[in-house]
């Protein structure tokens, strides 16, 4: 049975924002770093794990369609990190060790909670929002969905967690698309309306010349002011994109009670605190989690 969530403004947005750390302990806990090392990928960045855990559930993908599917990373950085992926592990064993990964990470993090009634509650919600997915023209959802469910609470957490943001980001690249934002026009918006300074985007490894270039394609739009910041066209746009991309992510909630959604965002509160309380999360970041958006404006 499916129920209408519209009534509770911001909760597809609440739950992405509180589910988004449950799922990216795989790219920045140790244990993440100790998997991926056994495998053979170096661990002196975080990239090759990024690259190999994220793009392991759809095989052995070549750079081409990774780079479309993630969109915002230069051509130029996934061809390096994919160059030589499925050579050094096959997708198989990357997702095994990602497997192995997400539970210690989040046995780490988390203790004697990934044994709690509240845990498991939490992960029972999830995985309902999670098997309520549609997969047609979200890759990356499909591709994640497609796995076998594991069996602890915490690690049916984080894969219901996997599942719900590919979902999301799918739709969000759907979102820039309709907005009319190229890759890194996408970044550099994002920087301007305050999500993190430009030089934390530096990481998606664009050139100095292809921001600019972006930076100047925008201001001829009249989306971004001289100093970078996004003018009130430009937030206006971004708006626009965030709203969207909730609306496009709201479907599989709709299997909640709005009871439900409440209380499984209830849940997810002490968890999260764990993860971010024990810093291996970045302080900011490119997503924009923090950025407050007036959808009625």
């Amino acid at each position: 049975m499916t129920y209408d969530t519209a009534h509770a403004p911001g909760a597809v947005r609440q739950l992405w924002q509180l589910l988004e750390p449950v799922h990216a302990v795989v790219y920045f806990a140790p244990e993440a770093y100790e998997e991926a090392g056994a495998l053979g990928y170096a661990t002196d960045d975080r990239w090759p794990m990024y690259f190999a855990y994220r793009a392991a559930p759809l095989g052995p993908a070549g750079a081409g369609l990774v780079n479309a599917l993630f969109y915002s990373f230069s051509p130029r950085m996934v061809d390096h990190y994919l160059a030589r992926s499925w050579d050094t592990a096959p997708p198989a064993r990357v997702l095994a060790a990602r497997a192995v990964a997400a539970d210690r990470s989040l046995h780490a993090l988390l203790g004697e909670r990934t044994a709690a009634p509240d845990l498991a509650e939490a992960a029972r919600l999830a995985r309902r929002a999670a098997e309520a997915v549609t997969t047609g023209g979200r890759p990356l959802a499909a591709a994640n969905a497609a796995l076998p469910w594991p069996s602890a609470p915490h690690t049916v957490l984080w894969h219901a967690a996997t599942i719900l943001r590919e979902h999301r980001g799918d739709g969000h690249l759907a979102a820039l698309q309709a907005h009319q934002l190229d890759p890194v026009e996408s970044l550099v918006l994002q920087s301007g309306v305050g999500a993190a300074p430009a030089p934390w985007f530096e990481s998606r490894q664009w050139s100095a010349g292809e921001w600019n270039a972006a930076r100047e394609r925008l201001a001829s739009r009249g989306l971004l002011a001289e100093d970078g910041a996004a003018t009130g066209a430009g937030l206006a746009l971004r708006t626009g994109v965030e709203k969207l991309t909730d609306e496009l992510a709201s479907d599989p909630w709709s299997e909640l009670t709005p009871q439900e959604v409440a209380r499984l965002a209830e849940l997810l509160v002490p968890p999260v605190l764990d993860i971010v309380g024990a810093g291996i999360l970045p302080t900011q970041g490119t997503l924009g989690i923090g950025v407050k958006y007036d959808y009625e404006a």
